[in-house]
């Protein structure tokens, strides 16, 4: 008995919401058959699956829209990628997705998507696939609203959730990735956007990006993992109202700059890490109206990093405020709230009227020494903070917020 049906080429298909289909429709529901069918279909045709399809790796080469229906799975058995993209403007829209190969030497995906353009992966589900998706030299790629479940038991045999190399304009948007080793990996990835994002409890990272030019990143939730985000050797690169919560451990981080050039770091939330933020050869940064809230450090500020300027931002509630590792700092502090700060305003222009310091002594004795941490709230830690705020004698000169802000900038 056939199992796949083609109607027509101008057909009006009512599946879930009604939409119109200006191409041929197939329906297939059969465990096996569906690489068949894909040769029999015409560029522009729509596969409708409902069902389980278990005949290994599902090879896509032409352009053609699958859809998920009524419970439909892709198993790829184990044996390889579930499916295998390598024509351009094709579509995998609802599945499940499960069965990719596990293995440290081949990089086998649940979808892999190979030197095409215009890919659409969106509101799929993967289960404990090594990569989830995996795009290489895919442009103009569209990865939205698909949930990646790693293993929660095995999270170190993970690959990356979404992982992306020498891609360009892609846009990964509404994405749910935990239990992977990076939720979100991207390397030679250019002019693209990742938005309203939510990675948790992946071993590594949340987001991993290295040698990725002119990319934004707005509205992404990064939270319990390994470390947050880590942008490494990018430049213009712009960060936008995201979150960094609660990524602990003794070298976790909400965000590490390391060897950036011209980022926008802006409207962000730090709550609860390790270290908010760790810049390390950043430069020419703008920092502008974050906060910084309940971390162990707010800010360790490497002397290599220049040009940089925080301005706007509130610090609350951190053990430490700011640390650096030399005497020669070359960023600028303007205009941040300081909840340590005891100055006074009595021109009631809003500014404190005295410098503020936020670099502690016992902030450079931790850093040098971490055991020192046992003695933080101790009485002779506070004098000697208060006689270095008073004389400064050990702490950089140049590090020091000229008009700090008596009330947070943004209520």
């Amino acid at each position: 008995m056939r199992r796949a049906r083609r109607i027509g080429t101008l057909t009006l298909l009512v599946f879930g919401p009604a939409f119109t289909v200006f191409a041929g429709i197939w329906r297939h529901a059969s465990p096996t058959g569906l690489n068949a069918l894909i040769q029999r279909a015409n560029t522009g045709d729509t596969i409708v699956v409902e069902g389980t399809v278990t005949e290994g790796t599902i090879w896509i080469d032409r352009t053609i829209t699958l859809l998920g229906g009524r419970a439909a799975v892709i198993d790829g058995g184990g044996e390889g990628d579930a499916v295998s993209i390598t024509a351009d403007d094709v579509v995998v829209r609802g599945f499940s997705i499960r069965g990719a190969r596990h293995s440290n030497l081949d990089d086998m995906a649940g979808i892999k998507v190979n030197d095409c353009r215009g890919a659409v992966i969106a509101s799929n589900t993967f289960e404990q696939c090594f990569f989830a998706i995996y795009l290489s030299g895919a442009d103009d790629a569209t990865v939205q609203s698909n949930t990646v479940h790693g293993s929660v038991a095995e999270p170190d045999r993970m690959a990356n959730g979404i992982h992306l190399w020498k891609c360009a304009r892609a846009r990964i948007a509404g994405n749910r990735v935990h239990h992977q080793r990076d939720g979100i990996y991207l390397e030679f990835v250019t002019d693209s956007r990742i938005l309203g994002n939510h990675t948790w409890s992946n071993e590594r990272y949340g987001l991993h990006f290295m040698f990725s030019h002119r990319d934004s990143y707005e509205g992404n939730r990064f939270e319990g993992n390994g470390a947050g985000v880590a942008v490494m050797f990018s430049k213009e690169i712009e960060m936008i109202r995201n979150e960094f919560r609660s990524n602990l451990g003794g070298s976790a981080y909400g965000l590490l700059l390391k060897e950036i050039n011209d980022a926008h770091i802006h409207g962000n939330m730090f709550d609860g890490n390790t270290v908010g933020m760790l810049l390390d050869g950043c430069n020419r940064a703008s920092i502008v109206d974050n906060d910084l809230r309940g971390n162990g450090w707010a800010v360790k500020l490497f002397a290599n990093s220049t040009a940089t300027v925080f301005e706007r931002n509130t610090f609350s509630g951190n053990t430490f405020d700011m640390t650096t590792n030399g005497d020669l700092v070359l960023t600028t502090l303007r205009g941040n709230y300081w909840d340590r700060y005891r100055g006074y305003d009595l021109d009631r222009d809003g500014r404190g009227d005295v410098p503020y310091r936020p670099l502690s002594i016992f902030a450079l004795v931790a850093e040098r020494m971490p055991y020192a941490m046992v003695l933080a709230r101790s009485l002779m830690v506070n004098l000697l903070d208060q006689g270095e705020r008073i004389v400064p004698t050990f702490t950089p000169a140049a590090l020091l917020d000229g008009s700090p802000l008596m009330k947070p900038p943004h209520g």
